[in-house]
């Protein structure tokens, strides 16, 4: 088994299905070594989303869980690109765009569920640029959606 996805077991995950895009957009694009990755939203691994408004329906812990999600199935279409996550040799940028209330202020601790996996995942080369904005609404309601783009080896 490779070493990400060796480190991904250890901590009790499993890959989900990669998402298909739900409107007019490739998943990925690539331009060299780099790669963006397109939104995906808190899909568990059952297919059912974490939805809802930080700060009124959902707790910030729960935000945390709804971040991790996001950033598996981002993992889940790396690896349905390039065949084997070590190839991933850089987290560049995420962006963490939460479902917030008005008043909810905790949208860096609730993106911090993502960051925190990818850096388990990869140590240093997991630490990344990142931008955590609120939003009044994101589709189906999901919690948090995330992107990111990162680097990858030449073959």
């Amino acid at each position: 088994m490779a070493e990400v996805e060796a480190k991904l077991a250890e901590l009790g995950y499993e890959l989900p299905p990669p998402p298909d895009p739900v409107g007019n957009y490739l998943p990925i694009t690539r331009s060299g070594n780099v790669m963006w990755l397109a939104g995906v939203g808190s899909r568990m691994a059952t297919g059912e989303r974490i939805a809802g408004k930080l700060g009124a329906e959902l707790t910030a812990e729960q935000g945390y869980e709804a971040a991790r999600w996001a950033a598996l199935n981002l993992l889940a279409r790396m690896k349905a690109e390039l065949g084997d996550l070590d190839r991933v040799t850089r987290i560049l940028k995420v962006v963490g765009m939460v479902n917030s209330a008005p008043s909810f202020t905790g949208q860096a601790a609730v993106v911090d569920g993502a960051s925190d996996l990818f850096v388990a995942l990869y140590g240093d080369r997991g630490r990344h640029a990142r931008s955590a904005p609120g939003m009044a609404a994101l589709p189906g309601d999901t919690a948090v959606i995330c992107d990111c783009v990162i680097e990858v080896d030449g073959g």
